[in-house]
């Protein structure tokens, strides 16, 4: 999962005392007066994001430029901040009383920042123009702490199963039927591996090439590891079974295998997938968009993660990003203004269609899906259905830095260091510990 964006927020709280670190070129440093007002007489509002490349870099210009030509009380300042980089600059800038006025930030950590009273409270505003319609229940929920509002969803993603048509029917496959269970996933599997001698030419499936074991954990019992009231639900039988079927699959294929293949994943081009040598992997839609720049030729489908067991309700993983105020933001009703439009319908379908990213207004996703053409048409439209089943794992309040006691457990049952039930036993003290000296 992408918890790295929530350990740059943690070492950013340890920064943030270090004062205002603006990036060059910030407006902050230019036109304004005390009043936040340029010479034209136009509140300044700075607007940080890493949209720092093309397509994006283009696409939130234009959202822009159309937002300062729509009304003539605004104006956004756009700084591009590198990826890493822009939520320590971010709390620092919190703490020295001179943040942007709007920045985009980590969904799943927007709950954590409201309890920190880094970001504003914009419920009210909200609730104004019933926002809240717009999106899914999952991404509203992860941008609230108890109740109030403290971002505005902006896009999110979730996992999928991507799998290769030609080797389907060279293994006697219909590549129209895709696995619906982890048992059929393991069958098709073993008809898609192909070897020579002792050396695989291909690997039917691996499941953790493109994700790691928490997808496969949270596909089994479709929650968190730690719920709203602090119950951590680790050490349980079904999480046990998950990681054996993973070491299953782990001891199949041999670790010698496994990481020469994942060090072709590593190298981007050198992706196996691309080749054919795997014929099925689990990833984000964007995915799509790789298959576009480096392996053209690769008939494909797209389908949603397998359920555990037939007639049993799959789960999938999701990320995102929110667009919120920064605490102390001088212009809190502009900055949502432009966050309202940001979010609007028309602006998100325009996102999706220049960027591919799975946007966060529902009504937009769904037009996006039917404009695309082709296996990318197929990803997104399975990505914008597969929301239904997709969960979301905003950081607990009461131990936000639980992945850090839970991943090496993991690592170690994959490793052969414990048993899952030692692994989990010992994730499971030490997260209800966390909780424990937290909330004290």
């Amino acid at each position: 999962m992408k918890r790295v964006v929530v350990l740059v927020l943690m070492l950013g709280l340890i920064l943030a005392g270090c004062g205002g670190l603006l990036p060059k070129g910030d407006s902050s440093n230019s036109t304004q007066d005390d009043n936040g007002k340029n010479k034209e007489g136009k509140t300044e509002i700075k607007f940080w994001s890493f949209w720092g490349s093309d397509p994006r870099k283009a696409t939130i210009n234009k959202i822009i430029d159309d937002y300062n030509k729509s009304q003539d009380k605004v104006v956004v300042k756009y700084t591009y901040l590198p990826w890493g980089d822009i939520w320590t600059k971010n709390l620092a800038a919190v703490a020295a009383g001179n943040p942007a006025d709007v920045v985009i930030n980590d969904i799943n950590s927007t709950a954590l920042r409201g309890l920190k009273n880094q970001a504003e409270d914009i419920t009210d505003l909200a609730q104004k123009d019933n926002l809240e319609g717009q999106f899914s229940k999952e991404l509203w929920q992860a941008s609230q702490h108890e109740g109030k509002v403290y971002g505005i969803p902006f896009n999110t993603d979730t996992r999928i199963l991507f799998y290769n048509k030609d080797a389907f029917k060279e293994a006697g496959l219909d590549p129209n039927k895709p696995p619906e269970t982890w048992e059929e996933l393991e069958k098709y599997a073993t008809m898609l591996d192909k070897k020579k001698g002792d050396t695989y030419e291909r690997i039917g499936f691996y499941p953790l090439f493109g994700v790691g074991p928490d997808i496969w954990l949270m596909n089994k019992k479709h929650q968190n590891y730690i719920d709203d009231e602090g119950k951590v639900t680790l050490n349980t039988q079904e999480n046990i079974n998950t990681m054996n079927w993973l070491k299953k699959w782990q001891d199949k294929y041999g670790t010698d295998v496994l990481q020469k293949y994942q060090a072709k994943f590593d190298s981007q081009q050198g992706n196996p997938f691309f080749d054919g040598s795997v014929a099925m992997i689990v990833k984000d839609q964007s995915f799509a968009t790789q298959l576009d720049d480096f392996a053209k030729d690769i008939d494909y489908g797209v389908v949603e993660l397998p359920a555990a067991t037939q007639g049993e309700e799959q789960t999938s993983w999701g990320g995102g990003f929110v667009a919120e105020v920064p605490k102390g933001s001088k212009h809190k009703e502009e900055a949502y203004d432009f966050i309202k439009y940001l979010t609007n319908e028309q602006n998100q379908k325009l996102w999706a269609e220049e960027t591919f990213d799975l946007v966060a207004n529902e009504k937009a996703a769904e037009a996006a899906g039917k404009n695309l053409t082709g296996n990318k048409q197929q990803a997104y439209q399975t990505a914008v259905d597969n929301m239904k089943q997709t969960i979301l794992t905003p950081v607990p309040v009461d131990a936000p830095e639980y992945f850090n006691l839970v991943n090496p457990q993991l690592d170690n049952i994959m490793q052969g260091k414990k048993s899952p039930e030692e692994g989990l036993e010992k994730a499971q003290k030490d997260v209800e510990k966390l909780v424990e000296q937290n909330r004290k």
